[in-house]
This record gives structure tokens, sequence and C-alpha cells, in this order.
């Protein structure tokens, strides 16, 4: 998920008991959190909280269901110290509570591979439930759940030299060499990538994939770092990449690194 919501979409959300539009505000989602991650097994329950802190006006909750390849999905609307609206939903599959304005929980039970996706939490200050309504709702950053079919795996990385036919001469100090950073083989795909140089955490020219690779038996994600022809052509200089993977119980880092090279090339100005 995006750190941020950014934009204004009007979200139809169609259940057999409500039909509202949503604004979606550009709202730092640390106003709205939630539960991150969670890997569990076929059978498991899973339960994942919400809590925000705007004003205790903002007591209308949500939870919707982000599937694969699917659009959102509203599962169930909350009140405080009322029983949960799931309209034609079965509460075979899941559960809610909601106590207090801030906080909520919602579970999804007896899990299958199929529940796999992004669960996220939204709160309104809504008073009314009107047909084709406008209310301006605040999003989490979403619950990813995974229900594991298989071993946990952690991911192999391996960083790449930049290609030697790749700006080949320094008289331009404005160009770069392009390093790759392939992690590869891990289940599942709960993976974060980072880049250091020198053991300083880097942000400018990097370029990583937006979500992991399924190859049919593993996931692969990959990400570059451009740095400065003089930045490369620094022995001993060091470039990193961490991939932080969840094994469902800890953040594990897994790292690849290669070192700057001397330059076989003389600039004489």
């Amino acid at each position: 998920m995006s750190p941020f919501i950014i934009g204004t979409v009007s979200l139809l959300c169609t259940t057999e008991y409500l039909f509202m539009c949503l604004i979606l505000a550009d709202i730092r989602t640390n106003n709205v959190t939630q539960t991150p991650t969670l890997l569990l097994k076929t059978g498991d329950s899973a339960q994942m909280y919400c809590h925000h802190n705007l004003h205790s006006s903002y007591y209308h909750m949500y939870w919707f269901q982000q599937l694969p390849g699917e659009s959102l999905r509203l599962i169930v609307h909350m009140l405080p110290y009322k029983a949960p609206d799931f309209g034609n939903i079965s509460q075979k599959k899941s559960s809610a509570n909601k106590i207090v304005s801030e906080s909520g929980a919602f579970t999804v039970k007896h899990l299958e591979p199929s529940d796999s996706g992004v669960y996220l939490c939204a709160v309104s200050s809504h008073t009314d439930l009107v047909h084709c309504a406008t209310y301006e709702a605040y999003f989490g950053a979403g619950t990813k759940l995974t229900v594991l079919d298989r071993n946990i795996e952690p991911p192999k990385v391996k960083v790449f030299k930049p290609s030697t036919k790749e700006c080949q001469n320094d008289k331009h100090k404005k160009n770069k060499k392009t390093l790759l950073c392939v992690a590869s083989d891990f289940y599942p795909d709960h993976v974060n990538v980072s880049w250091q140089i020198d053991g300083v955490d880097v942000k400018d020219g990097v370029a990583t994939d937006h979500s992991a690779h399924w190859n049919g038996t593993h996931y692969r994600i990959t990400s570059r770092l451009r740095v400065l022809f003089s930045q490369w052509f620094k022995p001993g200089k060091n470039f990193t990449c961490t991939v932080n993977f969840f094994d469902g119980e800890q953040i594990v880092p897994y790292v690849g690194w290669v070192t700057g090279i001397r330059s076989m090339f003389i600039y004489n100005p």
C-alpha cells in the first residue's frame, strides 16, 4: 500500500443493506492504523485491529476486502455497542467487535488460501445512511493476510555489478551506473527492499518492482540503484541491498552487496 491515499475518488460500496459513495481523501494513513501483516495457516482465524486518532465523531467503522485482481468489497459496517451489520454476508466466515469510537476488531474465521488478500479499515463521521450519499472516509494502509499452503522459504539475495557497457567514459561527471538487486525463491511475498551505501540508507535513484512476481512456485522481486560514475569507481565503497522478509513472527533482513572498483579511465580536463 501507498503510505497515503492520493486524490479524491468516489467508491460505490454495494451490499444488500447499503449503497454508499465514500470519498477517499488525501489523508496520511497514520491517522488510521491497523494490523499490518498476518501469516496464518488453513483453518486458523485472522483477527485484525483498527484504531484512529481522529475526532471521536468518527465512530462509523468499515472493513473492506480486496482480493488479488479484484475491486474493494465492503464486508461490515460497525458502530460502538451495536451489533455489526454484515448485510447479506454470512457471519460463519466473519465476526466484528467495536465498543469505543476509536477502535474496532474484525476476524476472518476458518481460513482458506482464497481468503488471502488485503483488508482495509475505514472510518467516517456520517450520521445517516441514505442512498447515494457522499461522505468523507479515512482509510488505513491495509492488513495484508496470507493463508499459507506450504512452508515459508526466505529469499536469496544477489546484487549484480553495473554493465561494463553502461557509461564507459567518466568525462561526463553526471553519467551514472546501475546496480541490480534480485531477491528470488521466497514464499510468501511479505518483503520490503532498501539500499544502503556505506551503511547509510539511500532513496534517490532507487526503482523497485511494485510487487513481487509469482513464477508458479516462488516469488521474485528486483530493485535497481543508479549511482554516480564517481561513486561506483571508488574502490572499497560498499553498495548493499537489504530485503526485509516477514517470516510470520519477525522481520528478518537478508542482504547482498558489491563494492566499488578502480576506474580504468583517465580523464584529463
